[in-house]
This record gives C-alpha cells, sequence and structure tokens, in this order.
C-alpha cells in the first residue's frame, strides 16, 4: 500500500502508526496465521540526509521478494518533509525502492518508511524430487548471465569445474559448492558491511575472506559457471534466531544487521535455499574457539543447504542497479539505503554521518 500524503512531522504519530496496520491488513487481503508458521513484522526505516551542499536524495529499498511458502510483502507506509517520493520498480529483478527527493532550502531532510511483512521458516526435503515447473527461459537467462562482479568465465569457471568434477548430478554440483565455500572461506570481521562480492579478486588473489556479500556471492557466482541458475538474495535479519543461535539473529535496532542470502535451482525441487556464510559466520562469531568440527558448527552446517530461519526479511536479488535520477555509478546490490547531494553518494556503511536507522518488531496482535 502507498501513501502519498506526506506530513510535516519529525515521527509516526501512534493514530497514524494505528490506522497504517489497519490498512494494511485491508489492502493485502492476506492473513498469515501462526499455526501455519507464519510470523509478521514490521520494519522501519528514518532517514535523516544532511541538508548541506544542495539537494539530496535517497533510494530506499522495499520488500520485493513475493513468494507464497515462505515470504509476503503486505505494505509500506510513509511521511516526512520531502518534495517529491515515488515507488519505483526495476524491470530486470522486479526490485521495488522508495525514491525520495528534497528541494535544496529544506533545512532538515526527514523520511520514515514502514514496511509490514510476513515470514515462515524453510526447509526443503532434499530426498524427495517433486513436479516443479522448469524455469522459463528468460528466467533461466537472467539466473546465469555474468555480472560486473560476477563473472563466470577465466578463474571463476575454472574453479567451479574444478569443484564440480565427478559430480554426477546438479544435486551434487550445488553441494560440492557449498562443500567448497564453507571448507575454504573464512568471515573477516575487517570487512565493511557486508563486502562487495569482486569474486574475481577473491579468487585471484587467494582472500577467500569477506562477509556475506562475498562468501554467498561467490557460491552464486561459481553455481553459474557450473551451469546452475543461482541468485544473492539481499535482505535484512529482523528477529533474534529461535534456534540458540545468538550470531545469526538480530532484533529491534537493525541498522547494521543486513545479510545477503543464496539460492540454487534444482530440477525437481525449485528455489533451494543456502547459506554458506552463515556457516562461517557461526564458527567465528557463535563462541570463542570454534572450528568445522564443532557440534554447533556441524548442525548449521547441515541446515543451511536447503533451510533458511525466516527471522529474516527478503529485499530483492538485483545487481548492478543504476539508481534512477542519480547521477552516479550503479550499485552492485540493493540492500543498505542510498543517497547523494550535488557533492557526490553518500557512504551508505556510515549510518552516523548520512543519518538512518532500522528498527524491527515482531507483530502479534
Amino acid at each position: 500500500m502507498d501513501r502519498r500524503t506526506f506530513i510535516k512531522t519529525a515521527a509516526l504519530s501512534a493514530a497514524a502508526l494505528s490506522t497504517s496496520r489497519l490498512s494494511f491488513a485491508a489492502e493485502v487481503g492476506f492473513n498469515p496465521t501462526p499455526a501455519n508458521g507464519w510470523r509478521v513484522f514490521e520494519v522501519t526505516s528514518r532517514i535523516e540526509p544532511a541538508a548541506a551542499s544542495g539537494a539530496a536524495q535517497v533510494w530506499l529499498p522495499l520488500p520485493s521478494v513475493d513468494e507464497a511458502a515462505w515470504i509476503k510483502p503486505m505494505g509500506n507506509l510513509w511521511q516526512g518533509n520531502a518534495a517529491s517520493v515515488r515507488v519505483l520498480r526495476d524491470a530486470d529483478y522486479g526490485t521495488q525502492m522508495l525514491a525520495a527527493q528534497w528541494d535544496a532550502g529544506e533545512p532538515t531532510p526527514v523520511l520514515e518508511v514502514v514496511s509490514r511483512f510476513a515470514t515462515r521458516d524453510r526447509a526443503i526435503d532434499l530426498t524427495q524430487p517433486g513436479k516443479v515447473a522448469p524455469l522459463d527461459k528468460a528466467t533461466h537467462r537472467l539466473f546465469t548471465r555474468a555480472t560486473t562482479l560476477l563473472p563466470t568465465d577465466g578463474i571463476v569457471r575454472k574453479t567451479a569445474l574444478d569443484i564440480t568434477k565427478g559430480a554426477k548430478s546438479d544435486m551434487d554440483k550445488a553441494r560440492a559448492i557449498y562443500e567448497w565455500i564453507v571448507d575454504n572461506t573464512q568471515r573477516s570481521p575487517k570487512t565493511r558491511g557486508c563486502g562487495i562480492g569482486d569474486i574475481r579478486a577473491m579468487l585471484e588473489t587467494g582472500n577467500l575472506t569477506g562477509k556475506c556479500a562475498d562468501l554467498n556471492a561467490l557460491y552464486v557466482g561459481l553455481a553459474r559457471a557450473a551451469g546452475l541458475p543461482a541468485r544473492d538474495v539481499y535482505g535484512v535479519r529482523v528477529a533474534d534466531s529461535k534456534f540458540g543461535y545468538r550470531s545469526l539473529g538480530k532484533s529491534g535496532d537493525i541498522t547494521k544487521a543486513q545479510h545477503c542470502r543464496a539460492e540454487v535451482w534444482l530440477a525437481g525441487f525449485g528455489w533451494v535455499p543456502v547459506d554458506p556464510a552463515d556457516v562461517r559466520k557461526v564458527v567465528l562469531e557463535e563462541k570463542p574457539g570454534l572450528t568445522l568440527q564443532d557440534d554447533v558448527v556441524v548442525a548449521a552446517r547441515q541446515k543451511l543447504f536447503g533451510a533458511w530461519e525466516m527471522n529474516w526479511l527478503a529485499y530483492n536479488f538485483a545487481h548492478d542497479l543504476k539508481l534512477p535520477g542519480s547521477g552516479g555509478a550503479p550499485i552492485p546490490f540493493l540492500m543498505y539505503p542510498q543517497g547523494e547531494n550535488t557533492a557526490g553518494r553518500f557512504d551508505s556503511l556510515d549510518a552516523a554521518t548520512f543519518v538512518y536507522k532500522l528498527t524491527s518488531k515482531e507483530i502479534t496482535a
């Protein structure tokens, strides 16, 4: 749901929030129930771009992934004092974003967006293939093609072929790449944000460290190079893990809780969720001194090929995204708020300077 009447206030009023909750349910016509495993969340994004250096504009990712089995966007409400606000949709990936612009004279730019969505955990029985329609040609082409940071030739293809040598099926290939990522990469706490996913540089330098947008991008690029449709899924954690993994959840202030996951397409199963990067996150962050042999890591490794805990919002699948109205270069992916003014692009990884805050809460009534 799109609310285009902007109110010049600093925060959503209690009355506005109450109205938005009713509107979300009425607009979507979707009534997820806890009995069926569904949980409903709201993420609030509050942006206050600097007023200096002329007119400012921002682009915020909106929930764009709509899959009947595990995630349903339920609408967005916003308010602030921008001169122009539009909901835009990328034609290639279906990525939705809220684009806002302020006049140069606005002393205190502000925008607040509330997004509601429902999720439930994913777990695919990989021993029981079913009747799944094949990918159409356009979708297959989209999710096997190279991108700027995910080439599928050269060292990427050579590595993919080495990893999958002897694999007898697409399932075997997908599993072999997953196990190779877990065995050969490491999560680096020094990487800014979630990383950038320059997989050719990772392989050429032999530096297979980084965070989720590096390690899961490596999975996607290698899978594509091996002939498997695969895609990054960009999003943000919204709740603590109910399975007890301290490192695999975040609630309340989620400003720095962005997380990229991955999917691979397998005949008879459809899109299969994977997350080798989170296995490496468990090794590094769950408790000191863990190795791949520890039970808590082994359990995560087994679970994260074919299953996701859905304490997480999926935004989109987009790569090489041109921000509409921007004079800057395309961005590798849209997972963080983006902004710029006449002085240039804001640092989306510095929420203290490009002032923004993301918060989440679960809706239980």
